[in-house]
């Protein structure tokens, strides 16, 4: 009872104590890199209290607080540092939360939602603690991503599953249709078939240009400047396009997840295929499919990150460090992965959830993050005291294990080239980041540096689940 009574005495200097030792850890990697912190982080604790499943997970602009919506349609905060809820109320929404988002400036009291239900709905906490939530807008279908424009107490979009994209001013209280987003069509410059918008991200380097991906195989940029209000036909044209060679014309993969870099490098995730990162110079422009093959080969070829498995939900993408040194994702195998940008070399593996992880969130300060899935709750992932295994003894069996799943459901054909073309893009990256850091430890020093592996190709799913599993 005494240990009890001093830690309810200093619950507050308990929890300063660890954000304390975050802000020391931040200092650390100044001075001795992000590469033994990655190697540290471990499993914190859960965020219990959700009924249903977790498909949304946001940090505060401070860090302090996170923001989680859920299958049971209840947005929570929570002290992640204690671990405790802070507020609950229930967000207006039919179905399914997928994505809760703090507009900024708001001192926390404005927050968007978007959910299965179609709605896009806005949530304000009063003063005395209530909460107000209203209707801001409508889709035809599920509406998995909302994009808040950086710095913007009023701005943000949303793009849905009708293929629509939607403008927000919080300030009218309305919602203005920019475009229906369209496929390219081989026979004409003209889009043609609708394309069901799974993500949806702002250019933090420069908020005018946002990208989005659904069911084609292209990431489609565009210029906020260049939208018109009427949803016409010229709305809908990008100012870039972005696709891995040898996925354009294929039929059966989609994006599920993007993120964009403080560099403005974008990063695509695909279901039923891997995870890319763009630089500006890959882009094809806004008539992909008029590129010819000559000027195809002259584009550089997209970074390539292997070996977890994306089917089963629409799964995130997300950048992490104080650089965007590395790459996170989840994976149907219930696994966290966790990739070097450059040269794509897996660094972590860590099990997240009994079956899915789906989205992950990296605090905007602290090298830490969170972690949300099928299971009920979230869990928080920081740096601990000592180092964590950095990849199971089981590696190669968990990955084998994603690639034949993949290949055994996918729709995709993977042919010998194909196969190929991935394992000699990956073999070039990582080559091609050897060379770099061997000619900077010529320079720097003399220490040698690991050499890194090429891992087996990932894998995925076909299948497509609906309820707790898609998020």
């Amino acid at each position: 009872m005494a240990s009890l009574r001093f830690v309810r005495e200093n619950w507050d200097c308990l929890r300063l104590s660890l954000v304390d030792s975050l802000l020391l850890r931040v200092e650390f990697i100044a001075s001795c890199g992000m590469q033994v912190v990655v190697k540290q982080i471990d499993l914190y604790g859960e965020l219990i209290g959700h009924e249903g499943c977790v498909n949304a997970v946001e940090f505060n602009s401070t860090g302090d607080l996170l923001v989680s919506g859920s299958d049971d349609t209840q947005v929570m905060f929570w002290d992640w540092a204690t671990k405790s809820r802070k507020l609950s109320f229930p967000s207006g929404h039919s179905d399914n939360i997928f994505q809760t988002r703090i507009m900024p400036f708001t001192d926390d009291r404005r927050i968007v939602t978007s959910s299965a239900d179609g709605q896009v709905r806005l949530a304000q906490v009063l003063e005395n603690g209530q909460v107000d939530t209203t209707e801001l807008g409508k889709h035809q279908g599920h509406i998995y991503k909302l994009a808040v424009e950086p710095g913007s107490p009023h701005i943000f979009y949303s793009c849905g599953e009708d293929g629509f994209v939607q403008h927000f001013d919080l300030r009218s209280g309305s919602a203005t249709t920019l475009f229906y987003c369209s496929s390219f069509s081989e026979n004409s410059k003209r889009p043609s078939n609708s394309i069901r918008l799974n993500a949806i991200v702002i250019d933090p380097r420069n908020p005018n240009y946002f990208a989005v991906g659904g069911s084609d195989e292209f990431a489609h940029v565009y210029d906020i400047r260049k939208c018109k209000s009427d949803a016409s036909i010229d709305s809908d044209t990008p100012v870039n396009t972005f696709c891995p060679h040898h996925l354009i014309g294929s039929k059966n993969v989609h994006i599920t997840g993007l993120a964009y870099s403080n560099t403005s490098e974008l990063l695509v995730s695909y279901n039923d295929e891997l995870i890319y990162l763009f630089q500006k110079n890959m882009g094809m422009g806004p008539y992909p499919l008029s590129i010819s093959p000559e000027d195809l080969k002259k584009l550089e070829e997209p970074h390539v990150y292997l070996g977890h498995r994306n089917s089963r939900t629409v799964k995130g993408v997300s950048f992490f460090g104080p650089n965007d040194e590395y790459v996170l994702s989840g994976s149907d195998c219930g696994h966290i992965f966790i990739w070097e940008k450059q040269g794509g070399k897996l660094v972590r593996l860590m099990h997240g959830d009994r079956h899915i992880v789906n989205q992950l969130e990296p605090h905007p300060h602290m090298p830490m993050f969170a972690s949300c899935g099928i299971e009920k709750s979230m869990k928080l992932w920081v740096p601990m005291a000592s180092e964590a295994p950095p990849l199971p003894d089981n590696v190669e069996k968990i990955m084998e294990s994603n690639r034949q799943g993949r290949e055994h459901r996918s729709q995709v054909t993977l042919t010998p080239d194909v196969i190929m073309h991935v394992l000699r893009l990956q073999r070039r990256q990582t080559l091609a980041y050897i060379e770099r850091r061997y000619s900077r430890a010529d320079v720097e020093s003399d220490e040698d540096e690991g050499e890194a592996y090429v891992l087996g190709l990932s894998d995925a799913d076909a299948s497509s689940e609906e309820g707790c599993s898609i998020s």
